[in-house]
């Protein structure tokens, strides 16, 4: 049988019915008669009943569960979270913020630049602080700056406040003995975006699908994930008897790469994880184990879209073709390689040309440009479908526009 949830007008028409039965007489069809109101109350009372009950029932299931924070009986809880804490995946990443060195003129070498200095980059509308004081002691000096602020009041977090060298920023009130406008020098801390809520479940699920047990597939993905800033791990048997390959990938904030190709120190993180437990005591990996680790590697796919057309588009052809270029990177950027038993379905380790066109598609449609045909290059070759070997991810090449 199915659950479905009852109008308020069907309760009330059903609570009608049966004081008419239990009293052997007509209702008055008054809409103010007190047997009515009185069910037309009741029917409210008991529809918010059976959506609450709906919605307490879909917390049962990981794939259904809410994110969002819950109140119940003065418990504040989020269920998916509770969820990833109990089958021990954690909490959701959160987003973090950039930091970023600046290079400031100095007009008058003297006097110090006061830490807490609000800056501005105008583009975006991101703030910045300065972290510490520097002294004005040279005619042009370094000062460290943090995201603090932006437009949609998420206080700086998140890739909003990534910027690269050459980019300006502008102190929002005049300061002496410097120029207002200061420039980017280089970023030193990389702000990555919380996570999501889909890529979150999805880590919840992959853990209830792929429990430990003692040295399999799921055990080392659960030991390598382990290691801060580790977000994917493809363990696979090695080459030799007695070998274990496992393939990791990073996030862009913790290695510094666009990739999420781990650090040599990453990689060594991993490599102890998977040895020993929290305790430092070697409960982990079965013995006759012998572990390699390795970075995913990215291969990169060109795309050709051809007869692009925007002349009936609402959209600019810049802004058409920087919407193109996001969303076919952010499709490849999501394959993956499958791995029997560990994996979750669907199999995201196929690249075909259909796939690569209907992300195309998706965009011209909402755009109201039109394109001839869309043709997939690897190295040069065109191909149909392509499938993703062991530690093999994929990102875009270059997008041309024929």
């Amino acid at each position: 049988m199915s659950l479905s949830v009852p109008t308020t007008q069907e309760v009330t028409e059903t609570i009608v019915a049966q004081l008419e039965a239990a009293l052997s007489q007509t209702i008055p069809l008054l809409p103010k008669s007190f047997t009515r109101v009185l069910a037309k109350a009741l029917g409210g009372v008991f529809v918010l009943i059976y959506k609450y009950a709906g919605f307490v029932f879909l917390q049962l299931f990981v794939a259904y569960a809410t994110m969002r924070e819950t109140t119940i009986n003065g418990v504040v809880i989020r269920p998916l979270v509770e969820w990833g804490r109990l089958i021990g995946v954690g909490d959701p990443d959160d987003a973090t913020r950039a930091e970023l060195l600046i290079d400031v003129t100095v007009t008058d070498q003297t006097g110090d630049l006061a830490g807490g200095s609000h800056l501005l980059r105008s583009q975006t509308g991101v703030g910045y602080q300065t972290i510490t004081t520097v002294p004005l002691d040279a005619a042009t000096v370094q000062v460290t700056i943090r995201a603090t602020s932006d437009q949609q009041g998420n206080g700086g977090e998140g890739v909003i406040g990534n910027l690269e060298p050459g980019d300006e920023v502008s102190f929002v009130n005049p300061l002496p003995n410097i120029v207002r406008v200061a420039v980017v020098d280089s970023q030193t801390v990389q702000a990555a975006d919380a996570e999501s809520e889909e890529n979150y479940r999805r880590r919840v699920m992959e853990r209830f699908q792929a429990k430990p047990q003692g040295g399999a597939y799921a055990d080392y993905r659960v030991w390598a994930t382990s290691v801060e800033g580790i977000i994917r791990a493809y363990p696979y048997t090695g080459q030799d008897p007695g070998e274990v390959d496992v393939f990791c990938e990073a996030t862009e904030a913790s290695s510094g790469s666009p990739d999420g190709i781990p650090t040599g120190a990453q990689l060594t993180a991993i490599y102890d994880a998977i040895q020993l437990d929290e305790a430092g005591t070697a409960t982990r990996r079965p013995v006759g184990a012998a572990v390699n680790v390795y970075a995913i590697t990215r291969t990169a796919f060109d795309v050709d879209v051809d007869g692009l057309d925007v002349s009936s588009a609402t959209e600019t052809e810049a802004t058409v073709k920087s919407q193109l270029d996001a969303a076919v990177d952010e499709y490849l950027r999501g394959r993956e390689p499958f791995i029997v038993g560990l994996s979750v379905l669907p199999r995201l380790d196929r690249i075909t040309e259909a796939g690569v066109s209907g992300v195309v598609d998706a965009v011209l449609d909402a755009t109201g440009a039109v394109a001839t045909s869309v043709t997939v290059e690897k190295g040069g070759t065109p191909l149909i479908a392509y499938t993703l070997d062991d530690g093999e991810k994929a990102k875009l090449g270059v997008i041309s526009y024929g």
